[in-house]
């Protein structure tokens, strides 16, 4: 009995020797030590600037008030002597930027929104929520991000 070739036969033999390659090339290394990426998660509390990056002395940061890191995108507030707080500097109204800590609030220009300085509650809208806490650590006189 002769077998004939035709052109489907080509073609199905064809494609399913590719598919064979495609899925040996995309299976694993052999390296499945389930590691984790050490990239850092972003979102709420999540910051910009690199953990362990030296923020203030702590005698830049007022009694009473704070200061804002536009570049880390955080503000650090001193609401009593020696307790040091920190929270995003993007106001949760709009996004914009705080531009000044006055008064026992952390306020935006954009809209008028204010934020207490000892929990970042909203002290005045249009905002609904708080600005999200930061992780720092005040070690000897400095003001760290962790």
């Amino acid at each position: 009995m002769t077998y004939e070739t035709t052109r489907r036969t080509v073609l199905l033999a064809t494609g399913a020797t590719g598919a064979a390659a495609l899925v040996a090339a995309c299976g694993g290394g052999g390296d499945d030590s389930g590691s984790a990426s050490t990239g850092s998660p972003t979102g709420d509390g999540a910051t910009s600037g690199p953990a362990g990056q030296v923020l203030a002395n702590i005698d830049e940061i007022p009694m009473g008030g704070g200061k804002i890191f536009k570049d880390e995108e955080i503000v650090v507030t001193q609401p009593e002597q020696g307790q040091f707080k920190a929270f995003s500097a993007i106001c949760t109204h709009q996004r914009c930027t705080v531009s000044t800590v006055s008064d026992g609030t952390i306020n935006c220009p954009c809209h008028g929104s204010k934020f207490r300085i000892a929990d970042g509650a909203v002290a005045h809208g249009p905002a609904t929520r708080p600005l999200p806490a930061e992780k720092i650590t005040v070690e000897g006189n400095s003001v760290r991000l962790t």
